[in-house]
């Protein structure tokens, strides 16, 4: 069923946000014989904004021209981009949003933008690439894998839910075979049926199709129990694991047990929430360790108990080739070298339900004026949930929109709104493609990071005039070269 790879590394970067693990941070890490990983989030959107500045360097179109299915490159170009680049207080133009039944277009655009991003970190080298998914953000996930295996991605690594349906989807995919995956609709009971979004590339893809190398799978999971359920059962047994504790950056799973809260509002972890380095040695699958794992000591702990070796994320966020906003990237950066950066376990911002980790950086979501000064506005639907309407159909959803519309016309609980960020939006402004309103408003960002910064404020530490480190310098630092 899989095709060996030449080497496993002993270091994945992570998939950080949308577009900070982007293809140059991908690139730069494969290029050192570990293995770089593209953020598979919103790809559709990223894509279409970047065509919409320009194209600065051509890279989008490169990878594009390169696109094995006539027609599609052509549709997107006509469609997003502007060789000028974006007028002055422009926005950026809408990008279909995601329902059980997208349309072609949207087909189209997502495996296309997944290919492209593939494609550009596997630009120029032989080493191994990765693509991390949300099983949380569920309606792209067919079209956004097939995308990235036609340009020949090496890892699918799918974390927020349990992805027990993705080996038989990978499985099928590599043999151009129609695919369902199951998507929970809120309020439907089983009596109401099985819902899934349906996706067959040949009906998409009316030619011929390159043969395909069906990637490896690696399950991002915070429990033992859960690694060891997946791995019992051959159906949904994944090639490997990613263990990430509380401590890493961007969602973390909720704490096991009674849900508790500290005097400042953040979920409370025990030592249940800790998976020592040696609790995975026994499940024959290889397995590396992420949170608070990114220095060489912890390298060395994660190898002695057993595991293949650690992810790391926060780490190369700050480094050159990250795809976070100079400035913001700057901010951080100072405030990790002063030791005065704060990041908070925020239960309430993501409306996904997840915890989410928010650091303080002012200008941000994290601070209560922007935050209180943003409309509430849902254009994108990237972590919209699909809920059954009173009149038996499909309707969706998101914490985040206006509060009358997801309470009043979409029958939402009005406490689910409470706190809840546009992700979507912020996520992007993070990454440099904010939206930009008509009435001038810019959308503001939300930066995410890990509590452990030691790793990072090494390396900063060897930097001048307000420069930082590459991501070979990170993966030399974490090898104890």
């Amino acid at each position: 069923m899989n095709t060996p790879h030449a080497t496993v590394p002993h270091i994945i970067q992570g998939g950080m946000g949308v577009a900070i693990s982007a293809w140059p941070l991908a690139r730069a890490v494969s290029r050192t014989g570990q293995l770089g990983v593209v953020s598979g989030t919103a790809l559709e959107i990223v894509c279409a904004r970047r065509l919409q500045l320009g194209d600065p360097g051509g890279h989008v179109r490169r990878a594009l021209a390169a696109f094995p299915v006539p027609g599609i490159a052509d549709r997107i170009l006509a469609a997003y981009f502007r060789p000028a680049g974006r007028a002055a207080q422009a926005s950026f133009r809408p990008v279909p949003r995601f329902t059980l039944r997208p349309g072609r277009p949207l087909q189209e655009l997502t495996a296309a933008a997944n290919f492209v991003e593939v494609f550009l970190a596997k630009e120029g080298h032989d080493g191994v690439v990765g693509i991390n998914y949300l099983r949380k953000i569920e309606l792209p996930i067919p079209f956004a894998c097939y995308g990235a295996m036609l340009a020949g991605v090496d890892y699918v690594l799918v974390g927020a839910g349990s992805p027990a349906e993705l080996p038989d989807l990978l499985d099928r995919l590599a043999r151009h075979e129609p695919v369902s995956l199951a998507v929970r609709v809120q309020g439907s009971t089983s009596a109401d049926g099985d819902f899934a979004v349906r996706f067959d590339p040949r009906d998409l893809f009316a030619a011929d199709l390159p043969d395909l190398r069906r990637p490896r799978l690696l399950a991002i999971v915070a429990s033992v129990d859960l690694a060891r359920g997946l791995a019992a059962d051959p159906v949904s047994r994944p090639d490997g694991f990613v263990v990430e504790g509380h401590p890493a950056g961007g969602h973390n799973a909720p704490p096991r047990g009674v849900r508790r809260l500290d005097p400042t509002g953040q979920p409370i972890y025990d030592g249940r929430d800790v998976v020592a380095p040696d609790a995975l040695a026994g499940v024959g699958v290889p397995y590396w360790l992420a949170g608070s794992y990114a220095t060489p000591d912890g390298l060395a702990r994660a190898l002695a108990g057993g595991a293949t070796g650690v992810q790391a994320g926060t780490i190369f966020a700050l480094s050159r080739e990250s795809g976070m906003a100079d400035e913001l990237k700057h901010r951080l950066s100072e405030r990790v070298t002063a030791g005065t950066v704060a990041v908070r376990t925020d239960g309430r911002a993501s409306p996904t339900g997840f915890p989410f980790k928010v650091a303080d950086i002012e200008g941000t979501l994290s601070d209560h004026d922007v935050y209180a000064s943003r409309n509430r506005l849902c254009d994108l639907g990237v972590l919209r949930a699909a809920y059954r309407k009173a009149d038996g159909t499909v309707g969706y959803r998101c914490p985040a929109e206006p509060v009358e519309v997801y309470v009043d016309r979409r029958g939402g609980r009005i406490d689910n709104t409470t706190g809840r960020c546009c992700l979507c939006n912020a996520l992007l402004a993070t990454a440099g493609l904010p939206q930009q309103r008509p009435d001038g408003y810019t959308e503001p960002a939300i930066v995410t990071a890990g509590t452990d910064f030691t790793g990072a404020r090494h390396l900063l530490a060897g930097v001048v005039d307000g420069d930082t480190y590459t991501a070979a310098d990170a993966v030399a630092y974490l090898l104890g070269d």
